[in-house]
């Protein structure tokens, strides 16, 4: 019985801290530079996915497809187009590991409103760390738009 009037005592402390409008204004306030940024990334990441499904389907259709003749130019291309995948997986897994950084950003300043805790640091590292991981994805994204634009080199 007393766990129960617990309970009730933690949940009436949380209804009243999070009841404050201007306190629900501040917190949606800010978070939304970094919710930008997590569209920002998803977007970044939809082409980034675009790419790479092109670059498996056309995988497919050369390991399907069997020439008679010039099977050097099968291989230059399948080598081109498996370091293409490659890079684009890479650059797919550390933009995802951005998002999931930033959205917990997001979710500790909303919460940072009703703590008493000080997490400043702790968010600004998580921030360095997002753009560590964002700086990393974008620098694989642009090796594999540049080996794109190379083509496969016939051996």
């Amino acid at each position: 019985m007393i766990e129960l009037f617990s309970a009730a005592g933690i949940a009436t402390e949380i209804i009243e801290r999070t009841s404050n409008t201007p306190d629900v204004q501040r917190a949606v306030q800010l978070s939304l530079a970094p919710a930008f940024l997590l569209v920002a990334i998803g977007s970044i990441m939809n082409v980034m996915v675009t790419r790479l499904n092109w670059i498996a389907g056309r995988i497919e259709r050369l390991d399907e497809f069997q020439p008679k003749e010039d099977s050097s130019m099968k291989a230059a291309e399948l080598a081109w187009l498996r370091a293409r995948r490659s890079i684009s997986r890479r650059a797919i897994k550390y933009s995802t590991g951005a998002a999931c950084v930033i959205s917990v950003v997001i979710a500790l300043l909303f919460v940072s409103v009703y703590i008493d805790a000080r997490i400043g640091t702790f968010v600004a590292v998580l921030w360095v760390v997002t753009m560590g991981l964002l700086i990393f994805a974008l620098s694989q994204f642009l090796r594999e738009t540049l080996l794109a634009a190379e083509g496969p080199r016939k051996g």
